[in-house]
């Protein structure tokens, strides 16, 4: 029974394999994407990663000893019989010797100043499934407690010197040059280090995942959502790995893992990111800041972490910020996350010498979280419309980018694309396939056709010969 119904099953498997290929063939359809493409597709699924942590840093008060401090006046207007040195001068002269003698004319009291703080880390992860979960580096969102301490009491002091500086030059009804502001900052540091406690409290962490929302009217918001931590690995060296989860309102743009388990070295690189420089830049817009930077590069080479297993090197550039970032190949899957740099021997980050986290690493911890990795029906469709709109298929983009809009009313750029389709369509632009790919498409299918027409006739007739 099984060996009769094979003859009818088999042509119509091999039609439909050929048909599939006699599209890709008219189509010009190519797995790799190219950079733009590969950033239209990626980009509305990558984030920002922002860990906030917050406390109250209490400080000694401190004042001035104005008996020490007159005493010191006046021996410059001793000095000063002549009337050779200038008021500049004096103020020089002022400065440094309370830099040279700080516990002489600052004294500690017993009150303290209650000095509200924020500290805020910036990364950078995308979403791994439509209903929210997103990846990222655990450096982000786990600092240890002495660097977080520290970063609190430098920004404390750094706005409590501020603040004293200021009074200072109320005071004394002068204004201090950038030299002065230096020196006095010194004299403070050592103040502070030596004289006057710091004292921590209330330290509070939350994490967040930013993401881009577009609305009909061609306006973009910028959305912020608390993220629960699912499961983590340990900052380099350890493998640094998070996996963070939102209360997804719509089903979210996804980016694809890809299936294998290493790139080849040579292999050309798309990362995304946000790098400090970019987005701290006093000249771009705070609005454009949830826009991710592209840059690209190749697989320089797969070299083992201390702990043994393997990292990705790349020449693609990335900063402070670019952390957990999706490195994608040219198929636009994740092939690993921006973890770290090289730094040079003065401490600057080397160029191209970069390190990503395998995408293996990563399904580790998705394994264990029980956690499974795919786009939902949002992203798959949203996909297949850009390939058809990069086709100058625009009727049937439209219809793709119309059902995505259905999943997902804010999903990143999808208005732009639905008014250009539109625009495009109207002016007579839109195709299916061409005159030259048509002809070429049917050809294609009568020689299939007739292909499989007559071996199915001969295997017929030589069954009717054994009868």
């Amino acid at each position: 029974m099984l060996n009769n119904l094979m003859p009818n099953r088999l042509p119509l498997a091999f039609l439909l394999c050929l048909l599939l290929a006699a599209r890709s063939t008219a189509t010009g359809q190519d797995p790799r994407l190219s950079g733009v493409e590969n950033y239209a597709l990626n980009r509305p699924g990558v984030v920002m990663i922002r860990t906030e942590y917050t406390a109250n840093v209490y400080v000694n008060s401190m004042k001035m000893d104005n008996k020490a401090f007159n005493a010191l006046l006046d021996s410059i207007q001793n000095l000063d019989h002549g009337g050779g040195v200038t008021a500049e001068q004096k103020l020089d002269i002022v400065l440094q010797e309370m830099n040279n003698r700080p516990a002489r004319f600052f004294q500690t009291t017993f009150d303290y100043i209650k000095q509200p703080e924020q500290i805020t880390a910036i990364g950078t992860g995308f979403f791994i499934t439509g209903d929210g979960y997103v990846a990222t580096n655990c450096h982000l969102i786990d600092r240890e407690d002495a660097f977080i301490r520290r970063q609190f009491i430098l920004s404390a002091f750094r706005q409590i010197t501020e603040a004293s500086i200021a009074a200072l030059e109320t005071s004394w009804a002068t204004h201090f040059t950038e030299a002065q502001r230096s020196l006095l900052y010194t004299t403070y540091a050592s103040v502070y280090s030596r004289l006057f406690s710091m004292i921590l409290y209330d330290l509070k962490k939350n994490v967040y995942v930013v993401y881009r929302s577009d609305n009909g009217n061609h306006h973009s918001d910028t959305v912020k959502r608390p993220a629960d931590i699912v499961i983590k690995g340990q900052p380099m060296p350890g493998k640094d790995i998070a996996i963070l989860k939102i209360d997804a309102k719509e089903e979210m743009p996804v980016l694809n893992l890809a299936p294998q388990e290493l790139p080849q070295v040579g292999e050309q690189l798309f990362v995304y990111g946000y790098p400090a420089p970019v987005t701290n830049n006093d000249f771009v817009s705070a609005a454009s800041a949830i826009e991710p930077t592209l840059t690209t590069g190749i697989v320089s080479a797969i070299k083992r972490s201390v702990g043994g297993w393997p990292l990705v090197q790349m020449d693609a550039n990335i900063n402070h910020g670019s952390s957990g970032g999706p490195v994608c190949n040219q198929r636009g899957e994740v092939v690993g996350l921006t973890t770290f740099g090289s730094l040079e021997n003065n401490g600057i980050l080397a160029a191209g010498l970069n390190f990503a986290v395998p995408v293996a690493i990563l399904k580790e911890y998705l394994d264990s979280a029980g956690i499974t990795a795919r786009p939902g029906k949002a992203t798959r469709r949203f996909a297949q419309a850009l390939d058809e709109y990069e086709r100058h298929e625009y009727a049937a983009a439209l219809q793709g980018f119309d059902a995505v809009l259905q999943l997902n009313s804010h999903y990143p750029g999808i208005y732009t694309y639905i008014a250009n389709c539109r625009e495009n369509i109207k002016r007579g632009k839109g195709r299916t396939l061409g005159s030259v790919e048509r002809m070429l498409f049917i050809a294609t299918i009568l020689i299939a056709l007739i292909g499989v027409l007559a071996g199915y006739g001969i295997r017929r007739s030589k069954s009717a010969d054994r009868r």
